[in-house]
C-alpha cells in the first residue's frame, strides 16, 4: 500500500497539467521498505521530483539525467528512500502501456501513472515485475 499525502498528489497533478500535452514525469521518495517479494510494505511518500520531460512527447517520456542525479542526491541528504517513479498518460487510461512495462526494470520501485484522458485526473500506482503488472492501493493520509 502507498500513502500519498494530498499536497504530494496534488503537486503531481498540477505538474502533470503544466504539461500538457505532453506527457510530464518525476520521482517520488518517503520511508519503507524495498522488496521484490510480490507485495510491498506500506510506504509514505514525504517528496515529490517533478522532472523535466526530455523527449517532449505525448507518448513516452525520458528524465533528465542531471535532475535525476540532483534528486538521488537530495533523497539521500534527507535519509529517505525512491519510492518510484510517476507519468501522465494525456490521452490514455491510468494503465502501464507495453512500453511503460518493458522499461520496468527495477521490480523494487512503484510505478504511478496519472491519466488526462477525462475531466478529472485519476491517478493509480503499479507493482511491475518480470513484465507482471500488479495495481496497487494509494490511499491519502
Amino acid at each position: 500500500m502507498l500513502i500519498l499525502p494530498p499536497e504530494h498528489r496534488d503537486a503531481m497533478i498540477a505538474h502533470g497539467r503544466q504539461g500538457l500535452p505532453h506527457e510530464a514525469c518525476g520521482l517520488f521518495a518517503g520511508d519503507g521498505e524495498k522488496s521484490t517479494s510480490t507485495s510491498l510494505s506500506t510506504s509514505i511518500v514525504r517528496e515529490v521530483y517533478c522532472l523535466t520531460n526530455i523527449d517532449k512527447s505525448a507518448e513516452h517520456f525520458s528524465m533528465s539525467p542531471e535532475e535525476q542525479f540532483t534528486v538521488i542526491a537530495d533523497i539521500r541528504k534527507k535519509g529517505l528512500a525512491l519510492l518510484g517513479n510517476f507519468h501522465t498518460h494525456p490521452g490514455t487510461p491510468a494503465r502501464p502501456s507495453e512500453e511503460d512495462i518493458r522499461l520496468a526494470f527495477d521490480p523494487s520501485l512503484r510505478y504511478i501513472i496519472i491519466s488526462f484522458q477525462d475531466e478529472e485526473p485519476v491517478l493509480k500506482s503499479f507493482l511491475i515485475r518480470k513484465g507482471q503488472v500488479a495495481e496497487e492501493a494509494v490511499l491519502s493520509a
